[in-house]
């Protein structure tokens, strides 16, 4: 059974949020079936927020949903990617 962990990780990370309403998570296609990666792209501001001084919040939510990940026996590793929208805008514009 495979789960929906963008499920799981809008409970945790919204309430850290000014925009939760424009945070996208997506499931990446990955090599092997114990390794999924999942990319979170949000505003600059929330992006920055999700990562923390020194990585501190991203660690921290990289060992929740990595938690979710070997529970009922899946054993799968979760790799989360952070990216912001302010980034994919420049890319766009050439800068």
């Amino acid at each position: 059974m495979k789960r929906d962990f963008a499920a799981i990780i809008h409970p945790v990370i919204d309430p850290l949020l000014e925009n939760p309403e424009a945070v996208m998570i997506r499931e990446l296609p990955s090599n092997g079936k114990r390794d999924i990666s999942i990319l979170i792209v949000a505003e600059d501001a929330d992006t920055a927020r999700l990562i923390g001084k020194r990585g501190a919040v991203a660690n921290a939510l990289r060992e929740v949903i990595g938690i979710a990940g070997k529970a009922d026996d899946s054993n799968v590793h979760i790799h989360l990617k952070f990216e912001s929208f302010d980034e994919e805008k420049k890319e766009d514009d050439g800068k």
